[in-house]
This record gives structure tokens, sequence and C-alpha cells, in this order.
């Protein structure tokens, strides 16, 4: 999946003499988290997070005393070394930047220009599509070789049952670096049938288990 086809487009924005006060007042109204400052051009030259504003707002023992504080222009307290995506970049490489370099929110940029935004909650909608677990179905985890060709004969197991497949995801097997978890999630209320049919193939299945033992 690209990050076009989730990136929230309708990007709220402020100006770089726009007050903090302002911005303030959008992130409460909004209900957003962070707000992209761009200049008359959409080109992207700063950010501003719910955290920024916090530290910049005066406590509330002393609103009256620092009140001219929330006038100072957002470009006073943005941060302008920001890291950006691009609209085709893979959702995947975009949650490895994420996590990589702690962010949670990440502005998309085309020739420059603001076009988009992700944050985690995206990512994480995103994640919850790729795998299909939004879907009716069944996960089964299965421990097989690693060397080409599995994951075709896997399918085919599937196939002969009429089973649908929503995802697969594969992961390396710690302990042993010639075998490899593929994680499949099923359009079945019944795994078992599949399960008993991956067994007498010799696979290993490691999830469902039946009284805490692999069937």
């Amino acid at each position: 999946m690209i990050v076009e086809k989730m990136m929230t487009k309708d990007v709220i924005t402020l100006a770089p003499t726009d007050t903090i006060y302002s911005a303030l007042l959008l992130i409460n109204e909004k209900k957003i988290r962070h707000i992209p400052i761009v200049d008359q051009n959409n080109y992207l030259i700063g950010l501003v997070s719910d955290r920024d504003l916090r530290d910049a707002t005066p406590s509330i023992f002393r609103t009256e005393e620092f009140k001219e504080d929330l006038y100072r222009p957002i470009s006073s307290i943005m941060k302008t070394n920001i890291i950006s995506g691009h609209p085709l970049d893979f959702v995947e490489e975009i949650g490895a930047i994420f996590c990589e370099n702690n962010i949670s929110c990440l502005p998309i940029v085309k020739e420059k220009k603001l076009v988009g935004i992700i944050t985690s909650s995206d990512l994480l909608q995103a994640f919850i599509e790729l795998t299909g677990v939004n879907k009716p179905g069944s996960q089964i985890e299965i421990k097989v070789p690693h060397k080409p060709g599995v994951l075709y004969d896997i399918y085919g197991i599937f196939k002969k049952r009429n089973i649908n497949i929503h995802s697969v995801l594969i992961y390396p097997e710690k302990a042993d670096d010639t075998s490899q978890i593929l994680v499949v999630r099923a359009q079945t209320i019944n795994p078992f049938i599949v399960v008993e049919d991956l067994r007498k193939e010799g696979y290993e299945v490691l999830w469902p288990t039946v009284s805490g033992q692999s069937l």
C-alpha cells in the first residue's frame, strides 16, 4: 500500500506569522495533535505539535503575567528540521521511519509542497487493513522450511478447501535460521480442517492449538 492511498489530503495548516494562541485554538477545535506550517506557496517550512504548544503556554497561575507569549508568532516555536515522506512511499517503509525517529506524524511532500499528512493512528489503521484482522476469519501460524516454493504449496492446501486467504505475514524463526513462520489470516471460522491438512503434509502448526499442544 502506498502512502497516497491512506494519507489525509485535506491538511489543516497555519502560516508562520499566525500566533501560538491561534494554534492552540485550532488544535482544541479540530482535535488534532500536529499542525504543519506552510508559506504562501504551500511549501512546508515547519511543524508544531500539541507538546510544543503546551511547552510554550504559560502556567494557568501566571497567564496574565506572560499573556503576551501567547501572541508570539508560531515561527518562534515551530520545528524546522522536518522529516517528510512522498505520496508514492510504501506504508511499510513509513512505519520504519516512525520507529527509527520516534515520531508520531509525517508530512507528505511532493515537489516541496505539502500534499498530505500521515499519523501513527493512520499507520495502525493501515496495519489492520493489511493484515485483514478487521475481517471475519481465523489466524493460522505455520512453521515452514526457509526455501523457495513453500508459500505456493501452502496456498494450494487452502485452495483445495476453497478457503480464501486475507493476508500472509512472514517472520524469521529466531531459534532456527533454516525455518520461518507464516501467519495466515484465512476466511474461515473453523480452521481445524485445513490445520489437519497442513499436518498431513508435514507442516508444524503453531496456532491454533488444542490443550496447549500444537496440532
